[in-house]
């Protein structure tokens, strides 16, 4: 019975991976397969029981589910999973330049990585910002922290989003360009292990989210414009 239930887990992995998210962690697979051959080869069992248990964590980690799109023209979509950290009035220096409701969004390393456009549009603005790396449950994160910040043009106006990396993700890993056109729920980039996804909307936005609840990227409605 156990084993049953443990083939069906690793069936339902099976189908949550992805070949270009999982391409993104090949030195990480490589040195664990390196690290437990040396382990296995020197009988060291405790060596290779550890680069198994991190190999297994990190399958985990670059999961990367299909996901049902809501098809209303008016919502957004959370652009990353994670839990709700703050919902505030803030202005928006770079892109907007006007007052916006910003959704912040915690990425703890059990949660899929990957970013989603929140709503259809064209990339029309694209930066990476060097930066600290600040544990992204910080308020200073959101401007210490290395960055990448996105504009999607849309039917409806502009969305901004912002990906922060944290104390253990150091790298933004960006798979859109400047100029695509992307459908709601696309995949757009990742960020490796824990970090944090900031959505810029309309102050008059009817945010349909509060803080502490847990969201799929591509998935639950944050928002719907007006």
């Amino acid at each position: 019975m156990c084993t049953c239930l443990t083939l069906a887990r690793v069936a339902r992995l099976y189908d949550q991976m992805r070949f270009q998210t999982l391409f993104e962690g090949r030195w990480i697979f490589g040195t664990l397969v390196v690290v437990g051959l040396a382990g296995w080869w020197f009988g060291w069992n405790w060596l290779w029981i550890v680069a198994l248990l991190l190999g297994l964590f990190c399958i985990n980690f670059f999961r990367d589910p299909d996901r049902m799109v809501p098809p209303e023209p008016d919502s957004v979509v959370a652009a990353a999973d994670g839990t709700i950290t703050d919902i505030v009035e803030i202005e928006e220096p770079e892109v907007l330049k006007v007052r916006c409701k910003r959704v912040g969004i915690f990425l703890s390393v059990f949660d899929v990585h990957v970013n989603r456009a929140p709503t259809d549009g064209r990339v029309s603005f694209l930066k990476h910002t060097p930066g600290l790396f600040l544990d992204a449950r910080l308020p200073d994160s959101s401007l210490k922290n290395e960055s990448m910040l996105w504009a999607f043009d849309g039917p409806k106006g502009t969305i901004v989003v912002k990906q922060i990396t944290g104390a253990i993700a150091r790298r933004i890993v960006p798979w859109a360009s400047l100029g695509d056109s992307l459908k709601k729920g696309d995949r757009f980039g990742m960020i490796r292990f824990g970090s944090r996804t900031e959505i810029y909307l309309p102050v008059d936005a009817e945010i349909t989210v509060t803080v502490g609840d847990k969201v799929k990227g591509g998935a639950t409605i944050v928002a719907r414009l007006p």
